[in-house]
């Protein structure tokens, strides 16, 4: 079976009945004609080219008779054009110091026999063979025809071909083979011979099958557009396909009704176009438009899917609402940026205080914590009524290992809560312990730490020095007491001459700068000061939820361990 198989590939090697084996060219047998004189006919809204004697760069001149005498055109040869009826005519060009006429005719497609304008293009196979038909031939008796392709026979040209019965045979397309191509019959009527030339528009497309789903190019993935309420608006998709033969691409835009994905509407949309952009791809645009844009549009979601053999891609947007800007007239604009200018310069006088104070502690935080400090955290506060009551109450034990932030801080909201007693105890006593036992800080404690006997602003002023961290437990009695307010105000001033503490205030039973009235009132630095500084929210007796998110926020803005 297998040596009857290898003969018959080697007694029928040959494709299209064997002409492209040789480079075989019908000769065209034709009558002896007046060389100088060409008639030629053409059909309406196909290519035509003029042609070029003996390949010599030509330009034919319009001439006429009576009126018109020699107005018209000058087409040189060579030039591919669309044949509109007012391009029939004689034409005369001078070529070897002779004198040649030429008279083109110009037919109407509704005048002929049988018209096909599937004719007049065809699809070539790349790496493969493929056929040319001239247009028409199938309606003559006579089916001979000679190939052009520009100026220049096909059988002259170095590629694999033959022409048989009108038919052109390419024997190996390639990318090259592409254009336009031109058949040329000899007609007789009435004793006059005519050459009819037709034109057949070839495209080079790849053979093997497409292996990936389109492309879309435009919109981007999750993109939002812009809409202005009351207008229209046009949904714009690009798609780039991999070329195939026989399926026809598709690109549709659908609207999601509230965003609901199941609650899909096929949306109207304008007649595709498509572009060729290389061999192997081309791309489609496929547009919609919203007519109207109203809120309801807004709410909406969009996607646009496309789809070949292979797969779908689809990319979903959304609208937004498209803000007017209503731009100032050209005097408005000096006088605009003047305003901007001074009320800038206003700004940053009034408030430069307050932008050095955000600025250090929230850009500047951390910046000179690898510098040894003796103390890791200044606490300062005032003692409450109650807190002194239940001092000493409170016992945590150390934990061990190297626990997570968030499970340190779990464990010790779980351990401030083993006690029911403890729930109700204020933040002056909870919070040293947490601090030292717990999380194993170095706590300075001005009634523990430092000696007594010395000037107190002296001692205050030199332990926010030893220390990487300032936490004030603000309250009414806080500011009220004017040790503490020094405090709080020597930690703002170290802040402001860049020794950079860490500097946190902790508002005690959901007191705040604005609701607090302290008498005697505060320093103004310390009042402006408060408005600004990072700060946290405790009070006590609150759910477990929310005293857990209080340390953890807490731990979050302590300063890191040193080794």
């Amino acid at each position: 079976m297998q040596t009857g198989y290898f003969l018959f590939l080697l007694i029928f090697p040959n494709f299209f009945e064997a002409c492209c084996v040789g480079n075989h060219q019908n000769k065209w047998k034709v009558p002896q004609q007046n060389t100088t004189h060409h008639l030629y006919r053409a059909v309406e809204g196909e290519i035509f080219m003029m042609p070029c004697i003996r390949h010599a760069d030509l330009v034919w001149s319009r001439i006429g008779q009576g009126r018109e005498g020699n107005k018209g055109p000058s087409i040189p040869c060579g030039r591919e054009f669309l044949a509109e009826d007012k391009h029939s005519g004689n034409y005369s060009c001078l070529t070897g110091g002779s004198k040649r006429f030429f008279h083109l005719q110009v037919l109407k497609n509704n005048s002929l026999g049988c018209f096909n304008p599937e004719e007049n293009s065809v699809l070539l196979l790349v790496g493969a063979g493929s056929k040319i038909h001239c247009p028409g031939v199938n309606c003559s008796d006579d089916t001979d025809a000679v190939w052009f392709k520009g100026n220049k026979r096909v059988s002259e040209q170095r590629r694999a071909s033959c022409q048989k019965n009108g038919v052109l045979h390419l024997c190996q397309v390639k990318v090259q083979d592409k254009g336009v191509y031109f058949c040329d019959r000899q007609i007789i009527e009435q004793g006059v011979k005519w050459t009819f030339r037709r034109a057949v528009t070839a495209t080079a497309v790849p053979h093997d099958k497409p292996t990936d789903p389109p492309r879309i190019m435009y919109p981007d993935r999750s993109m939002t557009e812009e809409a202005e309420l009351g207008q229209s608006h046009t949904l714009t998709c690009k798609v780039y396909f991999p070329f195939e033969l026989k399926f026809s691409p598709e690109v549709r835009w659908y609207m999601h009704d509230g965003g609901n994905m199941e609650r899909v509407t096929l949306l109207h949309m304008e007649e595709q176009q498509q572009e060729r952009v290389n061999i192997e791809e081309y791309k489609v645009t496929q547009r919609s438009i919203i007519k109207e844009v109203t809120p309801q549009h807004l709410n909406n979601t969009y996607t646009c899917i496309a789809t070949n053999s292979v797969g779908n891609s689809s990319i979903t947007i959304m609208l937004k609402k498209k803000i007017k800007v209503q731009w100032p007239s050209l005097v408005g604009y000096p006088i605009a940026s003047l305003l901007l200018v001074g009320g800038l310069g206003i700004i940053l006088h009034v408030k430069w205080l307050e932008l050095q104070l955000i600025y250090r502690s929230h850009l500047q935080c951390g910046k000179h914590d690898g510098e040894e400090k003796e103390f890791d955290v200044f606490l300062s506060f005032v003692w409450s009524d109650s807190s002194t009551e239940t001092e000493g109450v409170l016992t945590l034990s150390s934990q061990s290992g190297t626990d997570t932030d968030e499970e340190v801080c779990l464990s010790s909201f779980d351990l401030l809560n083993s006690e029911g007693k403890v729930t109700h105890k204020p933040l002056e006593v909870l919070l040293p312990q947490v601090l030292e036992e717990q999380w194993g800080y170095r706590l300075c404690l001005l009634e523990r730490d430092v000696l007594p006997g010395g000037a107190y602003t002296n001692d205050v002023v030199f332990a926010i020095q030893r220390s990487r961290m300032l936490i004030c437990l603000v309250s009414a009695d806080y500011l009220s007491n004017s040790n503490a307010v020094f405090v709080l105000e020597s930690g703002v001033q170290a802040l402001l001459q860049n020794s950079s503490p860490k500097l946190l205030l902790i508002w005690a039973n959901g007191g705040s700068a604005a609701l607090l009235q302290p008498d005697p009132p505060l320093p103004v630095l310390v009042q402006r000061a408060l408005k600004v500084l990072p700060s946290l929210d405790w009070t006590s007796g609150k759910p477990a939820r929310a005293s857990n998110n209080f340390w953890k926020s807490l731990r979050k803005a302590m300063p890191d361990h040193r080794e």
